[in-house]
């Protein structure tokens, strides 16, 4: 994982430069907590792999969803594998522990598919939604027409976040709603905006 980013200064007036990573790595939650989110590199994903696997490997069965992510310790290694190998991985961290987990697959499609986990203790900060933002910014970056996904129809939370970040439905059945969102919709060209011009607020 890319590591030129670090401290947790508050970012909210930086214009970016041309180095910069389609989204700011930097977020900080409604407490003020500082994240780093960033894309998880080749070379990086290895080390990687140890953490997520034991974020998947506690996940509670309740936050599962249609199989994802999967339960035994070999599964959880072969999927993530498998989107590594396929896809682009974005993690976030918290004092250098993984604590959430975004993905879009194939890279090379005009439409990936996207997931997004976060670590239970640490749902309802705004990070699913962080994490969404920046699987849309690097899609966007990457040339992809749009982004799809699956989401559970009993999960009414996930489906009102997807909604506010442009997705809009394109099947249903009883159990799931397929949504898409294009790469040149309104709100994905204001995520990849830089901090100075999203108006972020400054915590207290």
């Amino acid at each position: 994982m890319a590591s030129n980013a670090c401290s947790a200064w508050w970012h909210g007036d930086c214009e970016g430069t041309s180095a910069c990573p389609p989204r700011c790595p930097r977020f900080r939650d409604s407490d003020g907590r500082p994240y780093l989110v960033q894309l998880a590199a080749d070379d990086a994903a290895a080390g990687l792999l140890d953490d997520l696997v034991a974020m998947y490997r506690d996940y509670p069965a309740e936050h599962r969803s249609m199989g994802i992510p999967p339960v035994h310790e070999v599964r959880i290694r072969e999927w993530l594998d498998s989107l590594a190998a396929r896809g682009r991985n974005v993690v976030a961290t918290l004092d250098g522990d993984v604590v959430g987990h975004a993905a879009y697959a194939p890279r090379d499609a005009a439409v990936p598919e996207m997931l997004v986990y976060v670590d239970p203790d640490h749902h309802g900060r705004g990070l699913g939604t962080e994490l969404t933002k920046h699987v849309l910014a690097h899609a966007a970056s990457d040339g992809c027409d749009g982004v799809a996904l699956d989401v559970s129809r009993d999960n009414p939370t996930a489906i009102h976040v997807y909604e506010s970040l442009g997705f809009e439905p394109t099947d249903e059945t009883p159990m799931e709603v397929e949504m898409r969102v294009d790469t040149d919709h309104p709100i994905v060209l204001h995520v990849r905006k830089p901090p100075a011009d999203r108006d972020l607020e400054a915590p207290n």
